[in-house]
């Protein structure tokens, strides 16, 4: 059976880009053949968040997620990472097998100090952790971004260091995992309320749970012009029809974009397109909204699920933990 893994980082409250990109696709994911197993990197978020209540509700709030907007528990291993230290001792053994060189062209570290950022240790590690969440398991598939593909490869990387030092012929000590790199329907690149992509750097999401006054103000963000609703415009060209292309049927969202092409008396104006959003976002999450208000008024049974999952994802990595320890001579 093929086990698939993925994980998210509690860095701050999740937006419809984390929605489309990721949360979406995982669900999805998780209703078909195979073993699923669906992280909260906790650990990783230490590189940035300093505050502990923070990080705590942080974590919560990926968890509650998650659960509201439809993962079953029964069907994927749910936990947070913190909770398997088996992790962090398969790490420092991929570490101690893996040169300094590998380390330093990661994109992502790369990318941290051209941005001037002063970089820590537990960021210019955080490909070593990375490697070590996806072998503990013996994932088969780790579906990712673009932008994650080097992260898998550098896993291949220090598992076949290891492999090569400690495995017998045939017998390999780590399982070797490939990337799926998903097509663009799958994970969507949503668009911000600035244009660029949404993201919680630029500052410029909305959350999944917006609603009301403040989701009516989050919308009216949205760049627009000063042209009057009957002058034509070409929907394509509108970052308000980027977003509406996520929730509307096609029949729907055709007809709309007919109407603002064609322009003349009538024509909707930015305000109807920003109203016809804002109805469209309370309606998708309406359900989901509903089942976060009920977990949110039981933390025990969230706790309860999570450490459910902790407990079959230790299961694993201890396995795998194990079978390293030995195999370099540990045990």
């Amino acid at each position: 059976m093929t086990t698939f893994l993925s994980g998210i980082q509690p860095s701050g409250y999740l937006h419809l880009g984390n929605y489309f990109g990721a949360i979406r696709p995982h669900i999805r994911a998780s209703e078909q053949p195979g073993e699923h197993f669906y992280f909260i990197a906790d650990f990783h978020s230490l590189t940035t968040v300093r505050d502990p209540e923070l990080l705590r509700t942080l974590v919560h709030e990926v968890a509650v997620t998650y659960l509201a907007l439809g993962l079953d528990p029964e069907r994927a291993t749910f936990w947070r990472q913190s909770d398997v230290p088996e992790v962090t001792e398969i790490a420092w053994m991929l570490g101690c097998m893996s040169g300094m060189g590998l380390l330093e062209r990661a994109h992502s570290y790369k990318d941290k100090l051209n941005a001037g950022i002063k970089p820590n240790v537990g960021l210019f590690y955080y490909p070593v952790l990375m490697a070590a969440d996806i072998l503990a398991y013996d994932a088969d598939v780790v579906p990712v971004g673009k932008d994650q593909v080097q992260h898998v490869e550098m896993t291949q990387d220090m598992a076949g260091y290891f492999n090569n030092t400690f495995g017998k012929e045939g017998e390999p000590v780590f399982r070797r995992p490939e990337f799926r790199l998903e097509d663009k329907a799958h994970f969507a690149k949503v668009p911000g309320l600035d244009g660029r992509k949404m993201s919680k750097s630029y500052n410029n999401g909305i959350w999944i749970f917006e609603s009301g006054k403040k989701l009516k103000k989050a919308v009216n963000k949205i760049p627009t012009d000063s042209r009057p609703p009957e002058e034509p415009k070409e929907p394509d060209e509108l970052v308000v029809f980027d977003l509406l292309a996520l929730f509307l049927a096609d029949d729907e969202l055709a007809d709309w974009k007919a109407k603002v092409r064609a322009g003349g008396e009538g024509a909707p104006g930015y305000g109807h397109l920003k109203m016809r959003l804002v109805a469209a976002i309370e309606e998708h999450f309406a359900d989901a909204r509903v089942r976060r208000e009920e977990l949110l008024a039981d933390p025990s049974e969230l706790d309860r699920l999570l450490a459910r999952g902790a407990e079959k994802a230790r299961a694993r990595a201890q396995v795998v933990r194990d079978r390293a320890l030995k195999a370099c001579g540990l045990r």
